[in-house]
């Protein structure tokens, strides 16, 4: 499978995962382009709403939006209702207003973490975005400038712990070049590479 046609078909043609909603995450490392990755999928699937983890996640808590997740999201879902979640301001250190996501065929949540354990029984697919922690740290480094530094530092350390207790690339059932976007292959079973 190499287009991205190919793969909202796909997903589109999985049983739900979560009441009528297929869940579908992509994961990888921070850098590594799940978020370009996910919004070019969405407009394939014809505006899959997305749910992006660093809306949830906190300065304080930065693997700690599960339980965030599944109250504001899962769980209404599962009742067959839309979800809303209070997206986290970064500059003001505070959640702000809420934003709706519908309960829609596809609905792709994105973010380090997204395939973690405590999730992955209510996905439909689990993409992971290949591409080695440390070119993907490099590349968000990059893009978020040098102000940042000292954030990126507590965020690689933080990102190691996590994937070392929790990783997912072993389960993904597909994974994706993170420089080119193409759809590879499984890596179920595969071990995560050493960052």
């Amino acid at each position: 499978m190499t287009e991205l046609g190919d793969l909202a078909a796909l997903l589109t043609a999985l049983p739900p995962s979560v009441g009528p909603v297929r869940l579908v995450a992509v994961d990888g490392h921070a850098g590594s382009g799940k978020t370009t990755f996910a919004d070019r999928l969405a407009a394939a699937l014809g505006g899959a709403p997305v749910v992006h983890l660093d809306d949830l996640a906190t300065h304080e808590e930065p693997f700690g939006w599960t339980g965030r997740l599944h109250d504001q999201v899962l769980a209404p879902f599962a009742r067959g209702e839309d979800g809303a979640y209070r997206v986290y301001d970064w500059t003001l250190h505070r959640f702000g207003a809420p934003r709706t996501v519908p309960a829609a065929p596809v609905v792709l949540v994105e973010g380090v973490g997204a395939g973690r354990r405590a999730v992955r029984p209510v996905l439909a697919h689990l993409l992971w975005m290949e591409l080695d922690a440390v070119s993907a740290n490099e590349r968000g480094l990059l893009r978020d400038g040098p102000e940042l530094a000292s954030f990126w530092q507590g965020w690689i350390r933080a990102e190691r712990a996590h994937f070392a207790a929790d990783p997912s690339r072993p389960h993904a059932d597909l994974a994706v070049d993170g420089i080119t976007g193409r759809i590879l292959r499984s890596t179920h079973g595969e071990p995560s590479p050493r960052s």
